[in-house]
């Protein structure tokens, strides 16, 4: 049994003129607000939290995040009970192939819509176990000890290639193409422990904010806005994202 404490922001940034971005913060879907809200694991026996950075022409980026994470929490409460860890994973993947040809169909459809994507990252509770996903760049932290460590592996050009830039290329994704998507999924519920404090985040953040100051700003008790207010500070070039949650 937990309780967890979340906190889940997302800005448009100083440059872009509409939010891609959005975030399934446990019970809420979050676009170009900030939110807060606590939960007792005891009380349900499934849940998710996630994110998903959009990509496409005007519009179609927030169309394609909306609909992923809507499509997400649908197909995670709608799971059977008592499903194995291979089986949920085999599920997921099931899920995946799935979304990814809904999201790629929406574009032969509505022109305006072509070649939309999205990233999509995300912990997951089902049956007493702790799960976590990515497929993307989009990331996924952990904050332990005073240390924070990226637990993600961003799929893209740039992490191929050893260097970092503003400008990426992504390798992997849902929609925008992608004929077979991918998702890293993995049960690290015995790595679950007290007092460990997770980042969900778009690019937004972690190409304007270095991981080193992340890692001070949560020592010192930053919330999912101050983290985004700081990607703000540092120029704001894309839109912004970040969901921090607290295992108690």
């Amino acid at each position: 049994m937990s309780r967890i404490v979340l906190t889940a922001a997302s800005r448009v940034g100083c440059v872009r003129s509409n939010n891609e971005d959005m975030i399934l913060a446990y019970d809420k879907f979050v676009r170009s607000e900030a939110y807060q809200t606590e939960f007792m694991t005891e009380n349900t026996d499934r849940f998710v939290i996630a994110l998903a950075d959009g990509m496409g022409g005007h519009l179609a980026g927030e169309v394609a995040s909306a609909e992923t994470l809507e499509n997400l929490r649908f197909f995670i409460n709608d799971l059977p009970k008592g499903l194995s860890s291979c089986e949920f994973n085999e599920m997921i993947m099931v899920w995946l192939d799935s979304v990814n040809k809904m999201i790629s169909s929406k574009g032969l459809v509505d022109p305006s819509l072509s070649e939309m994507g999205t990233t999509l990252v995300g912990v997951t509770y089902y049956s007493g176990k702790y799960y976590w996903m990515n497929c993307g760049d989009s990331r996924l932290y952990r904050f332990r000890n005073g240390h924070l460590t990226q637990i993600s592996i961003d799929h893209s050009l740039n992490n191929i290639q050893g260097v970092k830039k503003h400008s990426n290329v992504l390798t992997n994704c849902i929609g925008a193409g992608c004929k077979s998507s991918y998702i890293d999924f993995y049960d690290f519920t015995d790595d679950f422990l007290q007092g460990d404090i997770y980042l969900l985040c778009s690019d937004g953040l972690n190409d304007m904010v270095k991981d080193a100051d992340i890692e001070s700003l949560l020592a010192n008790g930053a919330s999912a806005n101050r983290l985004c207010e700081a990607a703000i500070e540092a120029g704001g070039y894309d839109n912004v994202s970040a969901c921090v949650f607290t295992v108690m």
